[in-house]
């Protein structure tokens, strides 16, 4: 393992820096909930309803990402050796499936609404709309710098541009509305909010998934960090390699190494853990590393488990 990691404090993680920006968005969104439910009760509108259902979910998936992060701060013990640190992304699977669940609720209503309309007021729609319109865009701009750092911040992230992007189509309603008075665009308008959450929510599942599974992280390309542990003075070749994240920005690798058997017999196997662990973390950006290295005679009386 490369130098200075300890096993007690865990290091920060990629959502824990950008708390701040979650605690921001978070009274944001919940000043938004608030007019969203008063103005679709006082205007009668299915479309700033659905809106605030959906927003309601972003308080809670903030929440839960707040509390994620909370734990993953908490200290690794011999029961937890890597701490509370995944507890963030099962926060980010729970924000995934409430998100889904109110993706799909809206739009089951938004078609019973275009079978039974209801008059909405536009005048309404556009004053509580314009509030959701100004604090979506706010939001998403407190929390665009962390979002590709953080699978907690990403999901928060887009959740604001649905959300943003359900304030135009509620503006867009009103406005219909006010000069055709074509009732059913309301129940339209709760039809598109319902269709931008679902495809984002399911990539969000994906990735969270993804990390439970220990599945390769996305941008770690294993044939390279093959050739580059080929590539170090010593080492003759590598086997049962393993590269998984647990949590965002956090990725772990483990290996075994096969050096010279002149290099282990005479004290240099040292040298090559140094150089090993300086190639991960400069090439790949791979400082949590756990290399097992083995003399060229050894190979044989160990059975691998991964090419």
């Amino acid at each position: 393992m490369t130098p200075g990691h300890g096993h007690h404090v865990p290091p920060a993680t990629a959502g824990s820096l950008h708390r701040g920006r979650l605690k921001s968005v978070l009274g944001i969104s919940l000043t938004v909930l608030v007019a969203e439910v008063v103005g679709g009760l006082m205007g009668h509108s299915l479309a700033l309803l659905a809106d605030a259902g959906h927003v309601a979910t972003d308080v809670a998936g903030i929440g839960l990402s707040l509390l994620g992060i909370w734990f993953a701060r908490r200290p690794s013990s011999d029961a937890r050796t890597f701490g509370y640190q995944r507890a963030e992304i099962f926060a980010a699977v729970i924000n995934a499936v409430l998100l889904f669940s109110v993706g799909v609720f809206i739009i089951v209503e938004a078609i019973l609404r275009l079978f039974h309309p209801e008059v909405a007021s536009a005048g309404v729609m556009t004053v509580f709309g314009v509030v959701a319109l100004v604090g979506n865009g706010l939001s998403l701009a407190i929390l665009r710098p962390g979002q590709g750092e953080s699978l907690n911040i990403r999901g928060a992230f887009l959740e604001a541009l649905s959300d943003l992007l359900g304030a135009i189509a509620v503006l867009l309603a009103a406005g219909i509305i006010a000069v055709t008075g074509f009732e059913r665009a309301d129940a339209i308008a709760s039809l598109l909010i319902g269709i931008l959450i679902l495809p984002r929510t399911v990539k969000l599942l994906r990735d969270t998934v993804d990390v439970l599974l220990e599945a390769t992280p996305r941008d770690i390309n294993m044939a390279e960090i093959r050739d580059h542990i080929r590539s170090t003075p010593g080492v003759l070749a590598v086997h049962d390699l393993h590269v998984w994240t647990i949590t965002s920005g956090n990725p772990v690798l483990s290996a075994h190494v096969v050096i010279e058997d002149v290099l282990f017999d005479h004290g240099g196997a040292g040298t090559v853990l140094d150089e090993l662990g300086k190639c991960l973390s400069g090439h790949f950006d791979v400082e949590h590393c756990t290399f097992q290295l083995e003399p060229a005679r050894h190979r044989q009386h160990e059975p691998t488990t991964h090419p």
